[in-house]
């Protein structure tokens, strides 16, 4: 089939099929034709057959790792498509995993249009409670797929402790700014008053 058949078959964009051919990620014969075109040999059978339909939630803390963020989803649509997914979302987001007002993946959440989440690890989704989201997700019959499960504790603990320590901290320093402003509108309002 041409590499555009598969790309929609598969659930992905033209161009992230394209990346997935010249990087020779296609797990199946691949050949293009003088014209340009692009032949994949896809045979579906019982082995590689489409799995469900798949979400993928990529995230970094900050702006300045957009470059992983771009990296981090096209692995995780690799993995998807070698696993026989469908990917039906590919979600991209910078913010703390300790903030739990991410717009993206509370939209995400809110879908009900696939079976799988697949992040890349377990703190890409929450810093903490992951497990207690993983029981209500299956609840709803999505099944959390956690690429990377590799867990070094004592740097878990190192990073979770770093992270309580920023969470507090920037809490505190956001309720200082929000008490001088409150006492700053209300110098105002006295000040119209009189």
């Amino acid at each position: 089939m041409k590499l555009s058949d598969y790309a929609q078959h598969l659930g992905i964009s033209y161009q992230t099929a394209w990346r997935h051919f010249k990087s020779g990620k296609i797990p199946y014969p691949t050949q293009k034709l003088p014209s340009g075109t692009v032949i994949v040999d896809y045979v579906q059978d019982s082995s590689i057959a489409m799995r469900g339909n798949a979400a993928i939630y990529a995230r970094v803390s900050s702006a300045e790792n957009k470059d992983y963020l771009e990296r981090q989803a096209q692995c995780l649509t690799a993995y998807a498509i070698a696993r026989g997914y469908k990917v039906q979302h590919i979600v991209k987001e910078t913010g703390s995993g300790l903030n739990d007002n991410r717009k993206k993946l509370e939209a995400l959440l809110k879908k009900d249009d696939y079976e799988i989440l697949i992040v890349e690890h377990r703190d890409r989704l929450c810093r903490f409670g992951s497990n207690y989201l993983d029981v209500l997700l299956s609840r709803c019959g999505v099944t959390l797929d956690i690429v990377n499960t590799v867990d070094d504790k004592r740097d878990d603990l190192m990073t979770d402790l770093v992270g309580i320590i920023t969470s507090f901290a920037a809490r505190l320093y956001g309720q200082r700014r929000g008490k001088r402003k409150t006492e700053k509108i209300i110098a105002t309002l006295q000040a119209t008053d009189e």
